[in-house]
């Protein structure tokens, strides 16, 4: 199977295309996926530490403005949910690690990681979850098509991976205790 030829950087020119590849880091030759969602985490830690609601309204800002942008680059590159976007790691990346900061504020019992601990259990979360695509990540992967298609499946996996770190966090606090 020979892999699909990169878009053309033109896309770039266009600010549908710039967002949706996550301001060029869809772009990347190796893994655009994986480099999307780490260059998502420094400007959710800015968010979040800004205001814990920054945040959600950006998880929001990104899904509609993913949904318009991504749906762009499909139609002008004529493939559906191409490596190239990676909008949509960005918003499930901020939801997974926005999941775990809000189970965090609302249950002392559970592990509380340093910032940047929680953005890598988030990241391992989230690219594991976006990558197995749980049910109905899987789902929305296989059936939905255009920006919505793209955006949808990985917030589910954002969904899922936020419930996994959460476990995890819990599961960290019953042997230690919270820190």
């Amino acid at each position: 199977m020979t892999p699909s030829p990169r878009p053309p950087l033109t896309l770039l020119r266009h600010p549908a295309g710039w967002l949706a590849s996550g301001f060029g880091g869809g772009y990347a030759p190796v893994a655009p996926g994986t480099v999307g969602s780490l260059m998502a985490i420094p400007p959710w830690i800015a968010l979040a530490l800004w205001h814990p609601l920054a945040a959600w309204i950006g998880i929001a800002l990104l899904f509609a403005i993913g949904v318009w942008a991504s749906g762009w680059v499909i139609r002008t590159i004529g493939r559906e949910d191409p490596g190239v976007v990676v909008i949509d790691e960005w918003a499930g990346q901020w939801l997974t690690l926005s999941l775990i900061d809000l189970a965090l504020l609302l249950d002392p019992g559970l592990y509380a990681p340093s910032t940047w601990a929680l953005a890598a259990l988030g990241f391992v979360a989230f690219r594991a979850c976006d990558i197995a695509k749980p049910w109905p990540a899987s789902w929305a992967d296989r059936e939905m098509s255009g920006g919505l298609g793209a955006m949808l499946d990985d917030m589910l996996a954002g969904l899922w991976a936020g419930l996994v770190g959460i476990a995890l966090l819990a599961v960290t606090g019953a042997y230690l205790g919270p820190v």
